[in-house]
């Protein structure tokens, strides 16, 4: 059997999905908090893994540096991709997706994990960093609006492909990529829409509760 470049190029393709996944898949916010407290933060709380529930119930040190490392592994996964496929726009917006998906959906955890808020940042500031900055200053003012991170991270992933398209009119991979991604984190806050439109929705505080 021979192996083509083809055949070369889609191993590697595949292996920077993977890859993307298990980086998704490392649950900075759950190792944090039990190296410095020694509790599992799904135990309180909203039982997120995320930064917010780690501010929430731990502090801000350790929340800052759950919220750092997880973008930061949306931006590593994006990047080995890009390295592994020699720029495929193709394979990189995969992989972004695939860093969320291990998020979400961690192996190390029983698939059990957070809303991907920040690997969603990290993969698509590497993969479109303007429109993410431009989101990111939008996700600022309607936090500083309304004291709900739920509600900035919502309006800002259905806002964002839409913001993707306007700003660099990118090739087909990276848009479907942002509009699943948007719809990813609009789903995956279907319990946060839920309170607020009760009204009993955590409000933001710099500070733990």
């Amino acid at each position: 059997m021979n192996i083509t470049e083809t055949n070369i190029a889609e191993i590697h393709g595949w292996i920077s999905i993977v890859v993307a996944y298990l980086i998704g898949s490392i649950p900075f916010g759950y190792l944090l908090v039990k190296l410095t407290t020694g509790k599992d933060v799904r135990a309180s709380g909203s039982g997120n893994i995320g930064a917010t529930n780690v501010l929430r119930t731990t502090g801000r040190a350790v929340a800052v540096a759950t919220l750092l490392l997880d973008i930061g592994k949306g931006a590593l996964a994006v990047w080995h991709a890009d390295f592994a496929t020699h720029g495929d726009e193709t394979w990189m917006s995969a992989a972004a997706l695939a860093v969320m998906l291990g998020h979400s959906y961690p192996v190390f955890l029983k698939f059990k994990g957070g809303k991907a808020v920040a690997s969603f940042i990290g993969a698509f500031l590497y993969l479109t960093p303007l429109p993410m900055l431009a989101t990111l200053v939008l996700f600022v003012i309607i936090v500083v609006a309304t004291r709900h991170i739920s509600a900035a991270s919502v309006v800002c992933a259905g806002l964002f492909p839409f913001g993707v398209w306007m700003i660099l009119h990118p090739p087909a991979p990276e848009w479907i990529a942002a509009f699943l991604a948007g719809a990813f984190i609009v789903v995956r806050h279907r319990a946060n829409l839920e309170r607020l439109r009760a009204g009993n929705e955590s409000v933001f505080r710099w500070t733990r509760r």
